[in-house]
C-alpha cells in the first residue's frame, strides 16, 4: 500500500466516523426536541385541566407498544379505583400506560376534596418521564425497582410487552413484589388485573399467578388500532359493576 493510499483510507474511515457522529448528534437532538415538546405539551395541559390523551405518544410496535381504547383503559382504571380512593392506597401500573393516563384522568376529574390513592407507572419508555409518578422499569430485571415500593400496592394492572413464557414470568415476579402482603387481619387481597394474550392463560392462571387467584374473565380487552393476538382480561375478581365476571371454562 503507498502512502497516498494509505493516507486515502484513513481519510475515508475519518469521513465516515464524523457522518456516523453528525447522526448520533442529529438523532439525539431529535429526541430531546421531542422529550421538551411532550413536556411543554403536558404542562399546558396540566395548566388548562384539559383531559390527557395517548395521542401524544405514538405507538412503536418494535417495543410491543399497543395502546388500549379509550372505552378499555377507562374501564381498567375504573375498576382500579373502585375501594382505593384512599389516601393511604396505592396503585400500580406495570408496562400498561394507556391505562395510566384513563387513572389520570380519572382521579382530575375528581372533587377536590376527594381523598386520592398513590398511583405509580413502571414503565421502559422515556416518554413517560414527564409525569412525577414514572418509574423506570425494564421487566428483564424484575426487582430493579425502588425499595419503598415493595409491598405497597393495594391494586395492579400488569401487560406484560411480550407473550414469551420468560417475559410474562418475569413481569409476573414484578406484580409479586409489588403487592402488599396478606396478612391475617386483611379483610381484601390486592386486586391483579392481567392484561396479556389467550395463548398464555392456563401459564398465568395455573402457575404465575395462582397465588392471587387469577381467573380468565369474559371481558376482551380492545386497542385503539387493533390486534391480531387475541387478547384477554385476567383478574382475582368479578367486576361489581358488571363489567365483567369469570368466564365458564
Amino acid at each position: 500500500m503507498t502512502v497516498q493510499e494509505s493516507d486515502d483510507e484513513q481519510l475515508g474511515l475519518s469521513l465516515s466516523a464524523l457522518d456516523a457522529l453528525k447522526e448520533f448528534y442529529a438523532e439525539r437532538d431529535a429526541r430531546e426536541k421531542a422529550f421538551a415538546e411532550l413536556q411543554a405539551e403536558a404542562e399546558r395541559i396540566r395548566r388548562e385541566a384539559i383531559p390527557l390523551t395517548m395521542e401524544p405518544f405514538v405507538e412503536d410496535w418494535n417495543k410491543s407498544q399497543f395502546w388500549y381504547s379509550d372505552k378499555t383503559a377507562t374501564l381498567y382504571a375504573k375498576q382500579l379505583l373502585q375501594d382505593n380512593m384512599r389516601a393511604d392506597s396505592t396503585i400500580a401500573v406495570v408496562s400498561a400506560p394507556s391505562a395510566f393516563i384513563a387513572l389520570k384522568n380519572l382521579l382530575n376529574a375528581a372533587p377536590a376534596e376527594q381523598p386520592r390513592p398513590k398511583v405509580v407507572l413502571l414503565e421502559h419508555d422515556h416518554r413517560f418521564e414527564i409525569f412525577p409518578e414514572f418509574v423506570f422499569y425494564d421487566v428483564m430485571q424484575p426487582f430493579k425497582l425502588p425499595a419503598e415500593l415493595k409491598g405497597t400496592a393495594d391494586a395492579i394492572i400488569c401487560d406484560p410487552p411480550f407473550l414469551s413464557e420468560d417475559c410474562q414470568t418475569k413481569a409476573a415476579l414484578t406484580v409479586r413484589w409489588l403487592a402488599k402482603p396478606i396478612t391475617a387481619d386483611a379483610t381484601t387481597s390486592p386486586k391483579v388485573i392481567l392484561s396479556t394474550g389467550e395463548r398464555v392463560g392456563t401459564l398465568v392462571t395455573a402457575k404465575l399467578y395462582k397465588s392471587f387467584g387469577l381467573r380468565t374473565t369474559t371481558y376482551e380487552p380492545v386497542h385503539a388500532r387493533g390486534l391480531s393476538n387475541e387478547f384477554y382480561c385476567y383478574a382475582n375478581f368479578e367486576a361489581s359493576d358488571g363489567s365483567w365476571t369469570w368466564k365458564t371454562e
